[in-house]
């Protein structure tokens, strides 16, 4: 496996791992969707033993190549390992176009260097590409007319059933990129969708006597996962949602019987499209139930920097300990607002049928500085209860810095906030320990994460659209210009775009 980072879930498959380069230093030429071909060169050297993708090949090519017993007079593999080579293996690419619709026999190094980025096809003789293909009607087909392939339509491989009457839905995350090697890494991303949920139907769950947050079983025809319900008035009725980033990395846990239980993709179907061979991951039948897991765990707190990574993932090597056990990142919200360096924290979730053992519940709090001195407990053994709290004092405020509740977990509807919204909690000492959904003293949320870039919550926005004036496109403009929402990456502009349509200007609620 040839691969950047360490923690990447490929890494444990590997039987040997060569350490590559990342894109800002990697040299050679990429080509967006919009077929313009830039080049590419390294912004800082790649460190210790980290080659390029090419290089690497190239390398083993050769020394295999040399353990031939025949071999051709000349290398199948003359490129040099440095820099060199990846002009010259480009030059090779170049000609095997030659002809087809993506000629760019006429393209080189050298005029990308002078004259920027070109789009192909770019054909030797040809000053520049063609910005837009098939305008002059001709196909690249043996009589130049275009194929339409008339495909009909075939249902689902996995028709639900009476055992499995739910439709499972993935999909991708708005703030998540595929296996989240790298985006799950940074807790503010988090913001969004902090945890994995399987979402539902609200009637579907109220039929099925489900409350929000509770703990259902996913199962199908190949496995079964465990995940706390949310109600979604956006999934319809006999439908199911789980992201598909939610690997093993982040969520897992123990069956019955002790067999490891995976992530989102030990649910899905196997079968394929024979012509595209994309896998029909869109569609698994399912079947929902309450998981019966009484005992709890919440175990959250902040990270220093230089150990966040390591104790992410030992944290992770715990979760087959429980029946259920989610593991993820979060951080400090606005860190592009501020200024400020942001703060990375863990969440760690776990349930099972009894109480985890003391040994075991010592070693994530000390995982999360909860071995201290200074660190308020309580513990009731006989009833499997558990609770830890440290404060830290940063200027006149004191502050939650980690916090683990077992067996009774109710009080995260108050303790969760006061932590990760780093919120004065001087008022609270030994209250910190109180089980109960109630707050001993108030705790006021800033509301939901819809701006993951600036930390703007739904809150924020609501109270500032209930000010802005004009048709829905002036409100976003005067929403955007005061808070910055939606200002840097756009993630979050459709739900923007929602919010606006759905708050009521101020010129209407002043009116008669």
């Amino acid at each position: 496996v040839q691969e950047a980072f360490a923690t990447t879930a490929t890494c444990a498959f590997a039987d040997l791992l060569l350490p590559a380069t990342t894109w800002g230093e990697k040299i050679g030429t990429v080509t967006n969707s919009e077929r313009r071909i830039s080049r590419v060169r390294p912004a800082v050297a790649a460190p210790g033993s980290a080659r390029h993708d090419w290089s690497a090949a190239v390398d083993f090519a050769q020394r295999l190549e040399a353990r031939l017993p025949r071999r051709a007079a000349t290398s199948l593999f003359p490129y040099a390992l440095d820099d060199s080579g990846a002009e010259l293996i480009w030059n090779e690419h170049r000609e095997s176009t030659r002809g087809r619709d993506l000629d760019i026999t006429g393209l080189s190094w050298a005029m990308l260097d002078a004259q920027g980025p070109q789009q192909w096809p770019l054909p030797e003789g040809a000053a520049a590409g063609r910005v837009r293909l098939y305008e002059d009607g001709v196909f690249p087909t043996p009589d130049g007319r275009a194929r339409f392939v008339d495909t009909p339509y075939k249902p689902v491989a996995e028709q639900r059933e009476a055992r499995f009457p739910f439709s499972l839905n993935t999909g991708r995350l708005r703030d998540q990129w595929h296996g989240m090697s790298r985006t799950g890494t940074l807790g503010r991303l988090f913001g969004h969708v902090p945890e994995p949920v399987v979402q539902m139907n609200p009637q579907d769950m109220a039929r099925r006597q489900i409350k929000d947050g509770e703990l259902v079983q996913l199962t199908t025809k190949r496995g079964a996962i465990v995940l706390p319900a949310q109600a979604s008035d956006t999934i319809g009725m006999s439908q199911s949602f789980v992201a598909m980033h939610w690997g093993a990395e982040y969520l897992g846990g123990r069956s019955g019987s002790g067999e490891p239980l995976a992530g989102v993709n030990a649910l899905t179907t196997p079968v394929f499209c024979p012509d595209s061979k994309q896998p029909e991951l869109k569609h698994a039948a399912v079947r929902i139930v309450k998981a019966e897991l009484p005992w709890t765990l919440l175990a959250v707190g902040w990270l220093p920097d230089d150990t966040a990574l390591a104790t992410l993932q030992a944290l992770r090597a715990l979760m087959p300990e429980f029946s259920f056990a989610s593991c993820v990142p979060f951080g400090a919200g606005g860190a592009l607002a501020s200024g400020t360096a942001e703060r990375t924290g863990v969440l760690f979730r776990a349930a099972g049928q009894e109480a985890a053992s003391d040994a075991l519940l010592a070693q994530i709090e000390g995982l999360l500085g909860l071995a201290t001195a200074d660190t308020l407990r309580y513990a009731d053994a006989r009833h499997g209860q558990r609770r830890a709290a440290r404060l830290v004092r940063r200027g006149s405020d004191a502050h939650l810095e980690a916090f683990l509740l077992a067996g009774d977990t109710r009080a995260e509807s108050w303790i969760r906030t006061l932590l990760q919204e780093q919120l004065p909690a001087q008022a609270f000492g030994r209250l910190l320990l109180r089980p109960g959904a109630t707050a001993p003293v108030g705790v006021a949320s800033r509301g939901r994460t819809v701006c993951s870039c600036f930390g703007i919550t739904d809150l924020a926005i609501g109270d500032k659209l209930a000010h802005c004036a004009g048709n829905d496109r002036e409100r976003l403009a005067e929403l955007q210009g005061a808070l910055k929402c939606g200002t840097n990456c756009g993630s979050c502009l459709p739900e923007l775009q929602r919010m606006v349509r759905a708050t009521a200007p101020e010129a209407a609620e002043a009116a008669p």
